[in-house]
């Protein structure tokens, strides 16, 4: 699918203080890489700039071979507003709005995706159910389902793993693994070194500033986690936990 994603110099700050400096470095197309790093790193700030949620301050990102509709965005479990009246389907069918508009009429095949992709993440029957009513496992699947739908070159997943039973981890790993496969670029912000050791081959260890990009057995070092925390010790900046 040829997706890459190029950093240069790049800078990205909350209120004028930089939550991401200066990181240079390239996503290869078809790539499996982790984000890891202290909490307030930058982690998540760096998949927000990555989307365009958050500005560049300087530098630049360069997409290569895609442009922003084909990026998919999977943001933090917190950030979703499970108050709010929508079902399982149409949150799924959030992923074709692509294809069909944000005002289209999701029927046909498009309709027939939606139902594959929800028997694909194991919440077939699940379809009428609100967000509200989910477990947290069984909203990550119904996220990733909507993923599915969209088919996107670039997925840019922020700790996707966190908080759901181990059933749930392992099949959402799979659709990983096959997205993978199949030549998509994924980015996934991560905590579970045990995790990222075992299922992603490539590693970004950042502490505001860039630690170590390349694989991971050569970026998680234990001097470079030491690096990493050390650096973060320095931190005092009131806008830490919104730049984890």
């Amino acid at each position: 699918m040829d997706a890459s994603v190029s950093l240069d110099d790049l800078t990205l700050a909350y209120r004028r203080h930089p939550a991401v400096s200066q990181v240079s470095g390239r996503f290869a197309p078809g790539s499996l890489t982790a984000i890891v790093g202290p909490n307030g790193a930058g982690k998540s700030t760096l998949l927000k700039g990555l989307m365009g949620i958050v500005p560049v301050s300087r530098g630049r990102i360069r997409l290569d071979g895609i442009s922003r509709r084909d990026v998919a965005y999977l943001p933090q479990s917190a950030e979703i507003d499970r108050s709010f009246p929508i079902d399982v389907i149409d949150l799924v069918s959030l992923g074709a709005w692509r294809k069909v508009g944000f005002f289209g009429s999701i029927a046909g095949r498009h309709l027939d995706r939606v139902r594959e992709a929800i028997c694909a993440v194991g919440l077939e029957g699940f379809e009428a159910r609100t967000i509200g009513s989910l477990s947290g496992g069984q909203l990550q699947r119904a996220l990733f389902a909507r993923m599915l739908v969209q088919d996107a070159k670039l997925l840019l997943l922020d700790e996707p793993f966190t908080a759901i039973d181990a059933r749930t981890t392992a099949d959402l790993l799979q659709i990983v693994r096959n997205w993978n496969a199949e030549g998509r670029t994924i980015i996934a912000v991560l905590h579970d070194m045990d995790l990222v050791r075992e299922h992603f081959p490539e590693t970004l260890l950042i502490a505001r500033e860039l630690i170590g990009w390349g694989r991971t057995a050569e970026v998680l070092t234990k001097d470079r986690l030491r690096e990493a925390r050390n650096l973060s010790e320095r931190w005092a900046d009131p806008f830490e936990s919104v730049a984890a």
